[in-house]
């Protein structure tokens, strides 16, 4: 795992399609907003955390982030769980991504045949 400083993406997982065009300023979760930070990820959590919050979807939305906002992180379990406090926007997203599994496939098996886009 990349240390924070030498980190180029962090990811935002989504239920459903980004709005087209992303705006200047993303629509916070009901979560974001209850917590007063953005739920962000680091690639290696990706398959995790769609497993345990997203475990009854078949199919998700992945963004990547450039990580220009470490100032604005704080973390859960040391470098990992990245808590953005603020908000990001289109100038902030490098792509966005869809990901579906098949029925009684793992989130993990979904993400391992888009190997390289998570980085």
């Amino acid at each position: 795992m990349a240390p924070s400083s030498q980190r180029t993406y962090v990811y935002k997982i989504i239920p459903t399609a980004p709005p087209s065009p992303i705006p200047d300023e993303y629509p916070l979760s009901d979560l974001d907003k209850t917590d007063g930070f953005v739920h962000l990820s680091i690639a290696s959590q990706i398959p995790t955390t769609a497993g345990l919050f997203f475990q009854s979807a078949s199919s998700l939305w992945v963004l990547k982030l450039r990580f220009t906002f470490a100032d604005k992180v704080t973390y859960e379990n040391g470098e990992e769980c990245p808590h953005l406090h603020g908000n990001f926007g289109a100038a902030d997203v490098e792509d966005a991504k869809e990901f579906t599994r098949g029925e009684g496939e793992k989130w993990e098996d979904a993400f391992r045949r888009q190997e390289g886009w998570l980085v």
